[in-house]
């Protein structure tokens, strides 16, 4: 069976997978929302119902550590893990449903830079999250 993107980056960090950490791997790795912890354990624990919430934070925190995944906060008091990624991307949370969109958007990108460029910086890096209601 092929390696899941999540365990092709422990693998090549030294990261020793265990079986229950390998099914949390894979249910991250199939994930195209951005699921909180109890959403990775009730995944989980549905491959496998051996695997404790303990065993999920535990690990989480693990591939948090190592940059495999990064926590975010779209303030609505969970925190929510994605695969962690050099592509830059922003997000557009919506305010009813929780659902997380992300996207590209060069003329924001610009903007970024421009405003950064005005005010006598030079842009590094950023973070960018939009909130609304679905119309």
């Amino acid at each position: 069976m092929a390696k899941s993107a999540i365990e092709i980056m422990c693998s090549s960090k030294g990261i020793k997978l265990t079986h229950q950490r390998r099914v949390i791997a894979k249910v991250l790795s199939k994930s195209e929302d951005h699921p909180d912890a109890n959403l990775v354990f009730k995944r989980s624990s549905k491959v496998d119902s051996n695997i404790s919430m303990a065993t999920v934070y535990r690990t989480m925190k693990l591939f948090e550590d190592t940059n495999i995944v990064v926590v975010r906060d779209f303030g609505d008091g969970r925190s929510r893990y994605e695969i962690y990624s050099n592509d830059h991307h922003d997000h557009l949370i919506d305010t009813n449903s929780g659902e997380v969109i992300e996207f590209v958007n060069d003329q924001i990108e610009e903007l970024q830079h421009k405003v950064a460029k005005e005010l006598g910086y030079e842009l590094t890096g950023h973070r960018l999250e939009l909130y609304g209601k679905k119309i």
